[in-house]
């Protein structure tokens, strides 16, 4: 590549910048999307030559707009052979006959040029690097050929032809596919070419001085092609390496702008002012219950997405953003309920405008404010359970020295009765200490096969239920040593709140709660099911908020607490209605360790 003026002003100074952040391999994205793209596109150069790469490995790119130029010059070569030879022709027919030289040094160039061309194993392995050598055979083959012929031609035709004109044709060639030094050098042997055809003149009696004064100028002329040829070669090179580069970029940024799109949870739809959506994404399809198999549709084509049309020509009609809500019918009979945010791409005066739609899921919408409204209840009620800690300690310690000084049964069942409760405040000052954000997890490997055998046994004590076959409480597990990420006390508590909550909501009879702990896909599914009823939907869609429960005297954090522990150990925790009985079930999966 040919090097740039000193200095870094000016739009040359700012493209020779861009060039090398190209050619170190880094080159910064728009602002506006704070992106640092990683973009090695090779073009780092040997000084003095466009074509050649500082890489061991020359680009694609710049292997094939080589081939193409070399090609063409190949194919000009040929076609001056065959005018030389046609012109030899011509001359014999209309005035006198060629120098029997002359015709065949014409013919033996245009049979050379044209099988150069023609003959692809005669130019194998030619490449930018080889012709940037003289010792090259491909120079030679073509550029060296070309000189040593044209000055053979001018200084033995005994017709005084002027063939000076044909150096041009090696002097191109070498100025836009050779170093600046070496298309130079070509045009400095062209020029010596011609001056010394000036002086064989001398034994033919021409006019001597007249020849070297054309072999000056033409020599001039050729330096000035050499130079200016390899300017405007070289500026080209340098446009078509920063509009590959460019593209390349642009490539991987709609890569990355699809890539974004298509793992957004919100749908991104793109429509025109007839309703033709334009572009979508695969939650857009999800979200409409569009057929993933089309790839262009109507909006108006469906009598189910009315509303989104409507809304769409509202839009329009107003001109300016919106934000609305739509309820699209389910074949099920129920309604969706979507949230429309649309947006208007402004663009120059008489093209198209396009609309973008942003579609979410209002239950998703519901859910993420419910979600944080309780983690800013959390927040406080760590708090407030932080607060309670220390006075209830002190009614705890008074309790316990009133119970020593007074006496009597009345007193005793008084004192009994703070103890209990403030036993009850303990626990739930501990478990809302417990999920407070500030506790780090401990999740570590374990054997979740051996823990749950082991809790549900001790369960089983405690509650006087004797698990077994025909028995109401039931333990299924799939292997012995099945592995789980988690920490153990914090799982045997979630085991242990989720059979509590069975046992008191469970149906007599045998199976009636049943554990079971087997591998799904690549985790473990630990699942907890207890006979009877149905959850009605008004309670389903509360039951891991913090303090709601449905006994007078529950904390309503049971499900919550064990919710708040699978998150925080990357598990997961979800209830179900049982499809082959009618039972409930809550189902937590676990993540596996990697294997070693």
């Amino acid at each position: 590549m040919r090097h740039a003026p000193a200095g870094g002003r000016g739009p040359a100074g700012q493209r020779r910048r861009v060039l090398q952040q190209r050619a170190s391999g880094e080159l910064r994205g728009p602002p506006g999307l704070g992106l640092t793209v990683v973009a090695p596109l090779g073009l780092g150069t040997i000084p003095g030559s466009w074509f050649v790469e500082a890489a061991p490995a020359e680009p694609a790119e710049s292997s094939a707009s080589f081939e193409r130029l070399y090609r063409a010059f190949l194919a000009a070569r040929a076609a001056l052979g065959l005018a030389l030879i046609a012109a030899q022709l011509i001359a014999a027919v209309l005035s006198t006959p060629p120098a029997t030289s002359t015709l065949w040094l014409s013919a033996s160039y245009a049979a050379a040029a044209v099988s150069l061309w023609f003959f692809p194993q005669l130019r194998r392995g030619a490449s930018a690097r080889s012709l940037a050598r003289i010792s090259s055979l491909h120079w030679w083959s073509a550029i060296g050929m070309d000189l040593l012929l044209f000055g053979v031609l001018h200084a033995l035709d005994p017709s005084g032809v002027n063939y000076g004109a044909l150096f041009v044709m090696p002097v191109l060639m070498a100025a836009v596919l050779c170093p600046r030094r070496l298309s130079l050098a070509t045009a400095a042997m062209a020029t010596l070419g011609l001056l010394g055809a000036a002086g064989w003149s001398l034994f033919s009696g021409a006019d001597v001085g007249l020849r070297t004064t054309q072999a000056g100028l033409v020599g001039s002329g050729l330096f000035a092609v050499s130079l200016l040829a390899g300017e405007l070669s070289a500026r080209l090179a340098r446009e078509e390496r920063a509009a590959r580069g460019s593209l390349a970029l642009a490539r991987q940024q709609e890569q990355l702008n699809r890539l974004v799109i298509d793992e957004m949870q919100e749908g991104v739809l793109v429509v025109d002012r007839r309703g033709r959506v334009r572009a979508m994404n695969p939650a857009s399809r999800a979200l409409l219950g569009a057929d993933s198999g089309e790839l262009s549709w109507q909006l108006r084509g469906r009598s189910d997405w009315q509303p989104l049309v409507q809304a769409l020509e509202n839009a329009y009609a107003g001109g300016a953003a919106a934000e609305v809500d739509v309820a699209l019918p389910l074949a099920s009979g129920a309604f969706r309920s979507l949230r429309l945010r649309l947006r208007f791409t402004r663009q120059r005066e008489g093209s198209e405008e396009l609309c973008v739609l942003f579609v979410e899921d209002n239950r998703e919408l519901l859910a993420r404010t419910r979600q944080e409204k309780l983690a800013a209840m959390g927040r406080v009620s760590a708090g407030i359970a932080h607060e309670i800690r220390n006075p209830l300690a002190a009614i705890a310690q008074a309790n316990a020295l009133l119970a020593e000084d007074l006496g009597g049964t009345r007193a005793e069942q008084l004192t009994r009765m703070v103890a209990s409760n403030v036993q009850r405040l303990k626990r739930l000052v501990d478990d809302v200490t417990e999920l407070s954000p500030s506790v780090q997890p401990d999740t570590q490997p374990l054997d979740v096969s051996a823990l749950v055998q082991e809790a549900c046994a001790d369960w089983a004590q405690v509650n006087h239920v004797v698990p077994g076959p025909g028995s109401r409480f039931e333990l299924r597990v799939e292997a012995d040593g099945l592995a789980g990420l988690f920490d153990a006390e914090h799982l045997r508590r979630v085991l242990v709140n989720l059979l509590d909550n069975a046992h008191r909501h469970a149906e007599a009879g045998a199976g009636a709660i049943r554990v079971v702990l087997q591998r799904e896909g690549a985790g473990l599914l630990m699942a907890v099911r207890s006979a009877g009823a149905a959850v009605p939907p008004e309670i389903e869609r509360h039951l891991f908020e913090p303090f709601f429960s449905t006994r007078s005297r529950g904390s309503g954090l049971g499900l919550y607490i064990c919710r708040e522990l699978c998150e925080r150990h990357g598990a997961s925790i979800e209830y179900r209605r049982a499809s082959d009985a009618a039972a409930n079930e809550f189902c937590v999966r676990l993540r596996t360790p990697e294997p070693a």
